[in-house]
């Protein structure tokens, strides 16, 4: 149903009746649809087994420096300038920003301004230009808060972008480390490897020079050889996880591969973490997770499309009008009122759906705070077992290099078989190997643990 009121002729009693309805909406303008309030949820007071200190704010901090690694730190920086997955985050971001700027005011106000000049004339008709303007414009009133409500619910969703942003931000920063430890893993694997060739090499030759003396027999040759050719298999296994972690950084800088590869070539230490290993109270996650807070902000868009649906319920009025140049002015001006009435069951029926995906968008967050706390937990204890077993496998590899020692004496002098020597020599090789590979999840699960707390998620200032 509409009512209209222009500078032409409308009956004057309806035309009073639509100003005092005008009046009395007016008058009582409201916002429909709940407020939103941010839920509580029920936490523990502390993380098990872990230090509930110093992560009040976190997502500021870098925590990657804590490797004291300078090459790791160049190449976060070049990541975060360049990844393309961050790039599409800042245009997720612009486009948000663009479709917050066509709320409110912009939402409510529609006009166009139309010019034409035309000549016409014909054989027995003289030439003629007609020029005409009109210009057309309306306001929507916010009678019952749905333009508001829309105006919220596109600044949550803008919000909750952002703090996607965030998150694919801690997502790159967390895989350029795993693949950077990983590559200088592999290397240190190599190293190793290369180290157990030369003594197996040595050793090798000691069962030679036995066997033309006569003190041992050709199967020993033989087993020994096959020892020293197993090692050298181990080479291109190890050489090929190193360039497939390079080809990853590679992309993930969005570089190309030779020149990083190039760099990353001359090997150094295993990177070992040396910072802090705090995690802050669960609390603290509200703050410092991005995953969180985004879904936090999509559940405040979604309670304000439950008033959206419900300001579409309820009556909308339009203020229009129209100024036409055309060998003289004319204009219109007017109220134009619309009920819903057959589509009540329709517009009901969204504003239930969208209740309904408010409720899931609540459980839903409440799901990413309970997964965040598993997070935390699971990588403390992790880095805790890693670190406790790197330490003492670095025992083991100390014990296992004397015993090899004392094995080449005694073998060498004929007290002890060449089994025995082997077997240390194995020993050693697998100590060594368990301890670089301890190292590699020391330092990958305390990475873990910085993620899972939210440490570097917000950009410095």
């Amino acid at each position: 149903m509409t009512g209209r009121a222009s500078g032409t002729a409308v009956p004057g009693g309806r035309q009073h009746a639509l100003m005092v309805l005008l009046s009395v909406v007016l008058s009582g303008c409201t916002t429909v649809g709940p407020d939103y309030v941010v839920p509580t949820v029920e936490m523990p007071t502390a993380f098990v087994g872990a230090i509930g200190t110093g992560a009040q704010d976190a997502a500021g901090e870098t925590w990657w420096r804590g490797y004291k690694d300078k090459t790791l730190d160049d190449l976060v920086t070049r990541a975060l300038a360049a990844n393309t997955d961050l790039a599409q985050a800042r245009s997720r971001i612009a486009a948000v920003e663009a479709a917050l700027r066509a709320t409110g005011i912009n939402r409510q106000l529609d006009g166009t301004l139309t010019a034409q000049s035309t000549r016409a004339g014909g054989d027995d008709v003289s030439a003629a230009t007609t020029d005409t303007a009109t210009l057309t414009g309306s306001y929507v009133l916010d009678l019952f808060g749905g333009i508001r409500r829309g105006q919220e619910r596109a600044l949550a969703e803008r919000d909750a972008v952002i703090f996607d942003a965030a998150a694919t931000r801690l997502a790159v920063i967390s895989s350029l480390v795993g693949r950077y430890i990983d590559a200088r893993y592999h290397q240190e694997a190599l190293a190793l490897t290369r180290a157990t060739i030369s003594s197996r090499e040595r050793t090798l030759e000691l069962v030679r020079e036995q066997a033309r003396a006569g003190m041992v027999s050709e199967i020993d040759v033989v087993r020994a050889q096959s020892d020293l050719a197993s090692a050298r298999a181990d080479l291109p296994v190890f050489q090929e996880g190193f360039e497939r972690n390079v080809f990853a950084l590679a992309t993930l800088l969005a570089e190309p591969a030779g020149p990083l590869m190039r760099q990353l070539q001359a090997g150094v230490p295993q990177p070992r973490p040396r910072g802090g290993t705090a995690t802050g109270v669960p609390a603290d996650l509200l703050r410092n997770r991005p995953d969180i807070r985004a879904e936090e902000r999509r559940l405040a868009a979604a309670v304000a499309a439950v008033g959206v649906a419900e300001a579409e319920l309820y009556p909308s009025l339009t203020l229009s009008g129209s100024v036409a140049e055309r060998d003289g002015s004319t204009w219109s001006f007017g109220p134009s009122l619309t009920l819903p009435v057959l589509n009540r069951g329709r517009l009901s029926a969204s504003r239930d759906q969208a209740v309904a995906n408010a409720q899931a968008a609540e459980l839903v967050w409440r799901g990413v705070v309970l997964d965040a706390t598993e997070d935390v937990q699971v990588a403390a204890s992790a880095y805790r077992t890693n670190r406790h077993r790197m330490d003492r496998l670095a025992d083991a590899v100390v014990s296992s290099e004397r015993l090899v020692e004392l094995s080449r004496e005694t073998f060498a002098q004929g007290e002890t078989t060449l089994i025995d020597l082997l077997d240390a020599e194995r020993s050693y090789t697998a100590a060594r190997l368990s301890l670089a590979e301890a190292t590699r999840q020391t330092a990958t699960t305390w990475a873990e643990l910085q993620v899972a707390i939210g440490r570097g998620a917000k950009e410095p200032s």
